[in-house]
């Protein structure tokens, strides 16, 4: 970078190439509109099978903003040529984002071949153009991406929705199966290398980005349920309730392991791998994220009257899962798990018992007990005993 004049800019206004940029900043923005989108589908059919068609749309839009971040590892994300490339992922995502309305409908094939097209251009790119590291990672990738594309091609021309969602599910098993095992080929059984000095501070930052994300998507889901319905104390009510739930949902996410995660996987013996443990495991927190999004939607739409066993399920079973995920950062970082947690996941699942009992938006203030109880024991224990992060 040069100032002006053309003299080398302070190194103080030179890009961290260990923080995540402006950039990808700007590439989350697509990834608030595809989480509401598949929060939509769920919120449409709460069913089993409702909710595997949208778990399958969920990790297929996860896996793309994961292998986008984790190219940030072999890339300078400030020059010039690698902007067309993230900003075409960002693009094709839009595009996949549109398409999930029709997904399990008359526009299975587009979803797919939009899907795979990101993929295979964004490896077509990375082979043409960036460092040697990065072509060779994308040809193990691409691999494993090949394999996957014919359940995805085969599953878009089939006509039945659960047909199609289970050859698309096997399709994503694949490629996170690849993503586990390190992308192995004939030729390289080996973990491809990543570069320890990206791994640490940039990705995390970036997991915490990736729920921030879904925060983000959740209240407007939030605001627009009630701003398109009469004003009435009982929404209003139920509206602070579910509001407060994800502020609860966002302070137990960042305190404390959400604030330490850095150090730790800077720190660790195997940074690269702890950060792929550590994006599994905000993948579970999204989801808990995604399905407390849908039950405040469904509290705010109805606050009284019965609570149905599905509606039942979300309303407790969103922030359980999000707990669940919770727990395991609380391991992952700490290598140990936070008593508060587990007495939360305790709670919820005793509460299950009493819901037909009560009104959907007094079972979402029982979560807000639940979830208070576990912020303000974390603060304490914070207070008395500070948590350090494990050495790995």
């Amino acid at each position: 970078m040069r100032g002006e004049a053309g003299e080398p800019a302070p190194a103080s206004a030179r890009p961290d190439p260990i923080r995540p940029t402006y950039l990808e900043l700007f590439f989350d923005l697509a990834y608030i509109f595809a989480l509401i989108v598949v929060t939509q589908e769920l919120l449409d059919d709460l069913s089993w099978g409702g909710t595997g068609r949208a778990l399958v749309l969920f990790l297929a839009f996860t896996l793309i903003w994961a292998l986008a971040t984790w190219a940030g590892d072999l890339l300078d994300l400030t020059r010039p040529t690698v902007v067309p490339q993230i900003v075409g992922v960002m693009a094709g995502s839009l595009l996949l984002a549109g398409t999930v309305p029709e997904a399990y409908h008359k526009g299975g094939l587009l979803f797919a071949v939009t899907y795979l097209t990101i993929h295979f251009g964004s490896g077509l790119y990375y082979t043409l153009v960036p460092s040697g590291a990065a072509r060779t990672r994308t040809h193990r990738t691409m691999v494993w991406e090949a394999v996957a594309a014919v359940p995805w091609i085969v599953g878009g021309l089939q006509t039945n929705a659960g047909t199609r969602a289970m050859l698309w599910a096997v399709a994503l098993a694949v490629e996170y199966l690849g993503v586990v095992l390190g992308w192995p080929t004939p030729w390289a059984w080996h973990r491809p290398p990543r570069e320890p000095r990206r791994v640490g501070e940039r990705v995390a930052e970036r997991y915490r980005q990736f729920v921030i994300v879904a925060l983000g998507a959740s209240l407007f889901l939030i605001g627009s349920e009630f701003s398109e319905g009469r004003y009435t104390r009982d929404r209003a009510v139920a509206l602070v309730v579910v509001f407060t739930t994800t502020v609860l949902i966002w302070r137990i996410y960042i305190y404390r392991a959400g604030q330490l995660m850095t150090g730790t996987i800077a720190g660790a013996a195997n940074p690269a791998r702890l950060s792929e443990i550590t994006a599994f495991v905000h993948l579970v927190m999204v989801a808990g994220i995604v399905g407390t999004s849908v039950a405040s939607q469904l509290v705010i739409r109805r606050p009284f009257g019965d609570t149905p066993p599905a509606l039942a399920a979300v309303i407790l079973g969103g922030p359980a899962l999000f707990l669940v995920g919770r727990a395991l950062l609380d391991y992952t970082v700490f290598a140990h798990v936070n008593r508060a947690r587990l007495v939360g996941l305790l709670l919820l699942a005793g509460l299950a018992a009493a819901t037909p009992l009560l009104p959907p938006v007094v079972v979402g203030l029982t979560v807000v007990g639940v979830l208070t109880g576990i912020a303000t024991s974390n603060l304490i224990q914070t207070l008395t005993n500070p948590p350090r992060p494990a050495t790995r």
